[in-house]
């Protein structure tokens, strides 16, 4: 796997400029979009694209950050979460759920 520099910030621009244009959060099992209040089913989304971060400092400071298309291959938007042991249990059950799009290609960014 290639070593990004990537900030999570420039990552979500790039997204952005992409048309993964909703900001997407855990609630209750399915994905929220925080302007619309929209919920989503994971098992309907698909992942487009996979960034993972480590804390410059500390590498145990983990997050993941995905862009997630809804059915057929529509960018939707970006949801971010903990990556690794403090992923909270409800975003692990969702990450599990979501359907995978062919071979989604995980980005590191230190």
């Amino acid at each position: 796997m290639a070593r990004v520099t990537e900030s999570l910030s420039e990552a979500l621009g790039r997204l952005y400029s992409r048309g993964f244009t909703r900001d997407l959060r855990a609630d209750a099992g399915r994905l929220r979009d925080v302007a619309t209040g929209e919920r989503h089913d994971p098992e309907l989304l698909a992942i487009a694209e996979i960034v993972r971060f480590e804390g410059a400092s500390d590498p145990d400071e983990q997050a993941i950050l995905f862009a997630l298309e809804a059915p057929p291959g529509r960018p939707l938007g970006t949801w971010a979460t903990a990556y690794g042991p403090a992923m909270p249990p409800e975003d692990v059950q969702i990450v599990r759920r979501i359907g995978v799009k062919g071979r989604a290609t995980p980005r590191s960014s230190s």
